[in-house]
């Protein structure tokens, strides 16, 4: 930990900085969403701003832990179904390159393989799934700092998946959570049929997707899809005391242990186990392990330096 707290949170002309929030403080990134008449719901942009924050944290040595919250009374309420296509991509009644519009063709012609103005085709839904929300959720999964979701309120559909993708929960005792999806008729998305079974299995996992009912906290914790629940005035201080303990932990044996534990329930044993092997082969190599090592021999307290 820093002796005075690390601040950074660089001024863009970008919108999008000002829908997610990002500072980093005694080695801890806060990401913020910033979208409480909304509700946070994710536009594409901010799902783009949310991946990139995460990118960087895993990259970043001044980066040992990563809080995910909210303003508001809602942490997401999945994603922005009435917002616009990414800035740079086509807007409504934009032409895309190569793309001829009815105008410009004999009546009733139609070239094989062309794409007409506003037309799904096979594969568009699949695509903007795996390219989108399942993006966000892996960019969670896969950071290689432990990552803390402080749920300040709702978290719905996509919301709900983007905090239990997170390594650990806490939630105000005013938060909700929803499988909303069916509700509208959707099938869930953001790896929510990936991550519910692994978290409470398929039966709990199918009542919550079947009904779409809205969980409270208390029953999230009772099910063990949150950590802890907290008071709302409470929730700030807590995750920053969780995260802070973790900073000052070994980052990058808590990396492969997140690892390990992300892949366990996907293989088998012989699997597993040769991967823990690994991992403690690459995990030998670093300060930190020869530095715990030591400590204990010495009978003091370690001092981890995240590398």
């Amino acid at each position: 930990m820093t002796s005075s707290p690390e601040k950074s949170a660089a001024k863009s002309a970008d919108p999008v900085d000002s829908l997610v929030l990002h500072a980093t403080d005694n080695h801890v990134a806060w990401i913020t969403l910033n979208r409480p008449e909304a509700l946070n719901a994710i536009t594409p942009d901010q799902r783009e701003r949310l991946i990139q924050h995460l990118s960087h944290a895993s990259c970043d040595p001044g980066v040992r832990a990563v809080v995910i919250t909210a303003t508001g009374r809602g942490f997401c309420a999945g994603a922005d179904l009435r917002g616009g296509p990414p800035t740079g991509g086509p807007q409504a009644g934009e032409r895309v390159a190569g793309e001829r519009v009815a105008g410009e063709r004999v009546a009733g012609e139609r070239v094989a393989g062309e794409r007409v103005a506003g037309e799904r085709v096979a594969g568009d839904v699949a695509r903007m799934i795996r390219l989108g929300a399942q993006r966000l959720i892996g960019a969670v999964l896969d950071c290689e700092k432990p990552v803390i979701a402080a749920v300040n309120g709702t978290a719905a559909g996509l919301g709900a998946h983007l905090a239990l993708a997170c390594d650990l929960v806490l939630a105000a005792d005013s938060a909700k959570f929803i499988e909303v999806f069916v509700r509208r008729g959707l099938v869930p998305d953001g790896g929510g049929a990936y991550l519910l079974p692994r978290l409470i299995g398929p039966q709990r996992a199918k009542e919550l997707m079947f009904f779409g009912d809205a969980l409270t906290a208390a029953d999230a914790a009772r099910l063990g899809l949150v950590n802890r629940v907290v008071p709302a005035d409470d929730l700030e201080k807590t995750a920053r005391d969780w995260a802070e303990r973790l900073a000052t932990g070994p980052t990058r044996a808590l990396a492969l242990t997140k690892q390990l534990v992300n892949a366990s329930l996907d293989t088998d044993r012989t699997t597993a186990f040769a991967a823990e092997a690994a991992a403690q082969e690459i995990n030998m190599t670093t300060t930190d392990a020869n530095e715990g090592v030591a400590a204990f021999t010495e009978r003091r307290t370690p001092h981890y330096r995240g590398h």
